[in-house]
């Protein structure tokens, strides 16, 4: 049975230009975020943070017990481990020249 809903959040600035978003959805218990964007001016500036941090609670809130992510090697993993995501899986040479890697957080 698919039982998904939708789950986006997004930060605007003063002048209504969004300036971070994250999209993704739940389903089974598990949380999935697809995408998380922070414009470059805003990295390291704890935005990112608090876009997972409301998802996390919202999954909570939804039900889920766990959030599962894909990010590359040439992204961001260092901060999602710094979220407390486990590296699950590395998938090597996807795309060439760098890995994906599947990372996890168990919520309860």
């Amino acid at each position: 049975m698919y039982d998904g809903e939708l789950l986006n959040a997004s930060i605007e600035n003063e002048a209504g230009a969004v300036v971070a978003a994250l999209n993704g959805h739940t389903w089974g218990g598990c949380c999935e975020v697809l995408n998380l964007w922070v414009h470059e001016d805003l990295r390291g500036a704890g935005v990112g943070s608090a876009l997972m941090q409301a998802a996390e609670q919202e999954a909570v809130g939804r039900g889920c017990d766990q959030i599962v992510l894909w990010t590359h090697s040439f992204q961001a993993p260092k901060f999602y481990e710094k979220l407390g995501f486990q590296r699950l899986a590395p998938i090597p040479e996807y795309p060439i020249g760098h890995e994906s890697i599947i990372y996890i957080k168990h919520l309860t």
